[in-house]
Formats: C-alpha cells, structure tokens, sequence
C-alpha cells in the first residue's frame, strides 16, 4: 500500500526508513496539540456562553433567626432583584445543589451543621450594563452581609488565560509543522546525494527534474502517510486513556474534557496532511536542489 515502483533504488535508503517513524512522532505531538487547542476553545466558547451575562448573589443565614425570618430576607432580596432594571431572572440555589457544589471537598454529605449561605443564580440582560458593585450597595442598604459576585470579572481573566493556551499550543504546533519539514528536507537531500549517479543516468536519458521530483515526492507522500496513521493511532489512544482516567474522578473537580466530533474530524485529517506535506515539501527541495546543480 505505501511502496511505489520508482526509477531510483529509494527503498535502499538507510535513512529514509527512518523517516515514518520520526513523522509519526511529530504526528503523535501534534495531534496533542490540537487535541488541546480544540479543549481548550471548546471549554472557552462554553464558559463563555453559560458565564457571561449571570451573577451570583450570596445571602447569609442568620443561625439565631427562626426559619420563617431567613425566609422572608430571601423574599425580599428576590422581590429587590426583580425590581432591578437588567435583570431578567432569578432562581434560588437549592441547599442540596450548594451540598453537591462543596463534595468535592467535603465528600457525599446530605446536611451539614454549618449554616450554609443561601445563593441565587441571577440571570442578566447581555445588551444591559449591570453593575455588581451597586447592585451590592443597594441590597446591603437593606439586608446586612449580602454579597454580589460577578462572573463577568474572574470569567474575562480565565477566558484570556485559555486563549494564551490557546496560542501557546497553535505555536507548538507551528514547531512541529517546521520540524517535520526539516526531517524531510535533510532526508530528501541525503537521498539525493546517495543517487547523484542515478540522476545523471537518468537526465542523460532525457528524464526532466518534475520527472525525477515526483520520484522522491511520491515515495515522501508515502512515508509521510504511514507515519501520520502510526502517530495518529497512538495519540488516539492516549486521549482515549486521557479521558478514560479523567472520566473515574470525581465529579467537579475538572470540566468536560470530552473530545467533540468535529475535533476527532479534525484528527483524522492529520495523516493526509503530514503526507502532503512531505510530498510537496520533497518535490520543492529536489527541484531547487536540482537548478543549482545545473
């Protein structure tokens, strides 16, 4: 499947069987790469989108007060957040989701002695500027020890945080793109010297040096193609074990890590790509190393 009947012995290089394995390695770091760089957009876009307009307003419990008083200051903050110009919903944190919340650190509890805050997911107008500080001062006024917090502020910072991953991975990737062309060109010009007087025969016979390219072009094609299935195949596994381990640990302590369609798409691409890149990349080396010989 990956030989090719040439004019030039290129099966006896030494050197180029090499070749599909150092391919396949680069292959195998850049499918972790863009394997992270698809994670961390889609993480991003996520954050993003279920973050971005909300805000949190935290209530403390009053421990003395009967329970019909904490009720009533939670009434009255919802009824003040209603009131409020820019906000469109409001929904009360049931203490079984703060309990869910905290597991990660407390463990699987049903109650706890602690007099848990009570929390209200506020959901606000995207188009409308809602400023947390004043809505803070406004219930403070009235309920004493309320806090608001605003995704917006900390979800802007993680947000530029993933993008410079982001940036990071894509130049990571840049790298070994780079790398791996350099591997071929060494090897394409190693074979060259190696066949000098297979060349010459075969320009003496009239062959033209397009002709002579293809013959390197299609064997680095060939190459290229099984190193890219070799280092596609092995990363698979890994992000597979990757999300194997990540999927047993308990739930909350990380995000969803798992692996889009479109991202596994994306991948598969890669074995077509490091064999065109070989290729092309052959092809220009021979036919400019051949000018100059000329």
């Amino acid at each position: 499947m990956f030989s090719r009947r040439t004019d030039l012995p290129l099966d006896r290089d030494a050197l180029s069987r090499f070749l599909p394995w150092l391919i396949a390695f680069m292959v195998y770091l850049a499918a972790l790469a863009q394997s992270g760089l698809i994670g961390l957009d889609e993480l991003a876009r996520r954050w993003d989108t279920g973050m971005a307009a909300t805000l949190t307003v935290q209530i403390p419990s009053d421990p003395d007060a009967t329970e019909a008083a904490n009720a009533r200051v939670l009434q009255s903050t919802l009824n003040m957040l209603s009131e409020t110009p820019g906000v469109m919903r409001t929904s009360v944190v049931s203490e079984g989701k703060v309990l869910e919340l905290l597991s990660p650190w407390l463990g699987e509890v049903q109650a706890i002695d602690v007099p848990l805050p009570r929390l209200i997911d506020v959901e606000t107008d995207p188009e409308a500027d809602v400023d947390a500080r004043v809505l803070q001062q406004k219930l403070a006024r009235t309920i004493e020890g309320a806090q608001v917090d605003d995704h917006g502020v900390w979800l802007a910072r993680l947000i530029e945080m993933v993008r410079t991953l982001e940036a990071l991975a894509a130049g990571v990737l840049a790298l070994i793109v780079s790398a791996a062309m350099g591997t071929v060109i060494f090897t394409t010009r190693t074979g060259l010297t190696v066949h000098a007087e297979a060349i010459e025969v075969l320009h003496l016979t009239g062959a033209q040096d397009s002709y002579i390219a293809k013959q390197f072009a299609g064997r680095a094609w060939a190459m290229g193609f099984k190193g890219g299935l070799i280092g596609l195949v092995l990363a698979a596994l890994t992000l597979l074990i990757l999300g194997y381990v990540a999927s047993r640990l308990q739930a909350g302590i990380l995000p969803d890590l798992s692996m889009p369609v479109a991202g596994w798409a994306s991948l598969a691409v890669l074995p077509l790509a490091a064999g065109l890149v070989a290729g092309l990349t052959a092809r220009f080396t021979v036919m400019r190393t051949l000018r100059r010989m000329i």
